[in-house]
């Protein structure tokens, strides 16, 4: 979309410096990651940049409304609610797909979680892109006039808190068994905060406690959490000492209801030019008759689980919870990023932190998923290049 720059990156790629680049992420942990990293980056023009920009604001416009947590209860009446929940989110991951409407390229939201991505993976991800292609310094991947300090301390203030790196834990199941452990790791080495399993974790009264790697026993003060209720429904098997529903002497960094109000559950709200239209299915009055343009998906999901994409009649009349499901309009991702060998569609998600302390939340970074397939999602790029993470680079 730069094309200057789109030009030199490609002249200087070769299937040799991108396992460079990918040899230079597995040896920081001796560990390959186990999602695609993309070859290439996202070149993001100043005109695309704003409306980038433009469209996070609206959306959260509709998150700071007075009424915002009386909106969004119903979504947590019908999920785990967490006792002690804050004033406000801490994380925010807005994506939106790029796409060409009446000859103009325009962000359209796909998404809207209140939950951490892997905002360590993107910081190092930059710095082994221009690391590898040194004539990429002149482009920046963050927002809101960060550099890498900044973005770093903006970090450090919302996962840490008031609390030394020992007494914060980054809470998963079976971290060393997710797909995101890339990002645990480098979270480890530039914050110092471990990652610690939900079974690891031990309970005396309100207290949480885990054991450090030299064998002592420290409180947990704080919890960077990245525990999905999705996934922790299914493991029944895990045994732990306490439950998300226990009023626990703890801070946490992302409370969990934040996952269940801020997420898909607010599209239908929100309208205008950078939103696709998204209709509860208790709410549609008739079924559309080009059903090829929708996309049916469960409200409270995580990495597309669930969604069928191309819908029929009776895969809405057989939903009998349809407060828990939204039909929404296909949004049509245009083919921007120019590879070696044809063009690569792509969606854009910011990275969004809010201090505790902040009245409003920072715009601070982003991840971009590059795609050759009908959809974004990796069953649909399987054996492809060019295709998976990567990073979007704006002008400075």
């Amino acid at each position: 979309m730069i094309q200057p720059i789109r030009s030199i990156f490609n002249s200087h790629f070769s299937p040799e410096t991108y396992r460079d680049f990918l040899d230079s992420v597995e040896k920081d942990f001796n560990h390959k990651p186990t999602f695609r990293i993309a070859e290439s980056p996202f070149f993001i023009p100043k005109d695309f940049q704003k409306q980038l920009v433009e469209a996070c604001d609206q959306v959260i416009d509709f998150i700071k409304k007075p009424d915002f947590k009386a909106i969004t209860q119903k979504a947590l009446d019908l999920n785990t609610s967490v006792p002690n929940e804050d004033a406000h989110t801490q994380f925010l991951a807005i994506d939106f797909g790029v796409c060409v409407e009446d000859g103009r390229l325009i962000p359209k939201l796909i998404e809207v979680q209140g939950f951490p991505s892997i905002f360590n993976f993107q910081f190092n991800l930059n710095r082994k892109f221009k690391e590898t292609y040194p004539f990429l310094e002149s482009y920046t991947p963050y927002l809101s006039g960060l550099n890498e300090e900044s973005y770093l301390e903006k970090l450090r203030e919302v996962i840490l808190g008031e609390y030394s790196p020992e007494e914060v834990i980054l809470l998963e199941i079976e971290p060393e068994k997710q797909n995101t452990k890339i990002d645990f790791y480098y979270c480890q080495r530039d914050l110092g905060v471990p990652f610690v399993c939900v079974t690891a974790i031990e309970k005396d009264g309100k207290k949480l406690y885990y054991t450090n790697s030299e064998g002592r026993r420290i409180q947990v003060k704080r919890i960077y959490n990245r525990v999905i209720f999705d996934e922790l429904n299914t493991r029944p098997d895990l045994d732990m000492a306490f439950s998300f529903q226990d009023d626990l002497d703890v801070e946490w960094a992302g409370h969990p209801n934040w996952y269940t109000r801020i997420s898909k559950f607010i599209l239908p709200y929100l309208s205008g030019p950078y939103f696709i239209e998204t209709t509860l299915l208790s709410e549609l009055e008739d079924i559309p008759e080009d059903l090829e343009n929708y996309v049916l998906k469960p409200l409270f999901s995580f990495s597309g689980a669930g969604v069928v994409f191309n819908v029929k009649k009776e895969d809405i009349e057989k939903v009998l919870e349809k407060d828990l499901f939204i039909l929404q309009k296909k949004v049509n991702y245009s083919p921007v990023i120019q590879a070696i060998d044809g063009n690569v569609k792509v969606e854009v998600r910011i990275l969004v932190l809010w201090p505790e302390k902040d009245e409003k939340p920072t715009l601070v970074g982003n991840l971009c998923r590059l795609s050759r397939g009908e959809m974004i999602g990796v069953k649909f790029n399987k054996d492809k290049d060019w295709v998976g993470g990567s990073i979007g680079l704006f002008e400075k």
